[in-house]
């Protein structure tokens, strides 16, 4: 059983909820909050084992890490999804649809892996490297990941040292959780399931990033029923931290379509 989440809810308006990336917490978002608080509630949470809601240690399955974060979030709202939290948000979408509204992609995509049929993912051997070297010293790893987070990406010395300092602003997250939300990254393979997304959908995808490459929100067009796709110039996986004016305006935009 996964203990409640930690949750915060800031603002008036319509709901809007946020879901970080792996190993990182719901800090990684205050600009962005800033930027909507006046016209909507927005509600941040820190997935299981990761920032104060390291008192959920088990169970982090993509479907058990989904039903934690509905068990707390508004009734209805629009969603938003970075990396790791995109899959979240696309199963919720998939799940319980009469609680998603619209949905926005930040970089995340239904398959994080690279597949015969799907390349525009991580390698597997990459994943697997980072899961080995986990219990040797799981702060470099996750150094390393924040490393290609923002490579080749505008600012990028200036966005890793904003990413390394929130890092473990929160504590450490927990071991297991970061072990399955690697595991996650590495199986989940969402497309055949994309088409049951009915609301509204919006990728924000980096022409840089090393991650989730700009190919695959191409690719996702053929996938989902309703979709817009931006791709902003010069950006890594993390457009909210170098392209955050834009990121607001494209987000905003489409919040009030």
């Amino acid at each position: 059983m996964i203990a409640p989440l930690h949750h915060h809810t800031v603002g008036s308006g319509p709901d809007v909820v946020l879901l970080h990336g792996w190993g990182m917490h719901s800090g990684v978002w205050e600009n962005v909050v800033e930027g909507l608080l006046g016209q909507y509630r927005v509600t941040m949470l820190d997935l299981p084992g990761h920032g104060y809601s390291r008192a959920s240690k088990s169970g982090h399955t993509l479907d058990a890490l989904t039903a934690a974060v509905l068990a707390v979030a508004p009734p209805r709202a629009a969603w938003v999804g970075w990396s790791l939290g995109g899959l979240a948000v696309q199963r919720a979408a998939i799940l319980a649809p009469e609680r998603v509204s619209r949905l926005v992609l930040a970089s995340s995509t239904p398959c994080f892996a690279q597949r015969p049929d799907w390349p525009h993912g991580i390698p597997l051997p990459v994943l697997q490297g980072f899961a080995r070297e986990l219990r040797q010293d799981y702060r470099a790893v996750l150094k390393r990941f924040i490393a290609l987070e923002v490579h080749g990406g505008e600012h990028a010395s200036t966005q890793l040292r904003r990413l390394k300092a929130m890092l473990f602003q929160r504590g450490e997250p927990d071991m297991t959780a970061l072990e399955d939300g690697l595991a996650i990254l590495e199986r989940t393979d969402l497309r055949a399931e994309l088409p049951r997304i009915v609301c509204p959908v919006l990728l924000l995808m980096g022409q840089r990033d090393q991650l989730t490459p700009a190919a695959a929100g191409e690719a996702m067009r053929d996938l989902l029923p309703e979709v817009r796709l931006h791709i902003f110039p010069r950006a890594g996986h993390a457009p909210f931290f170098s392209h955050l004016v834009e990121f607001l305006a494209r987000l905003r935009a489409f919040l009030d379509a």
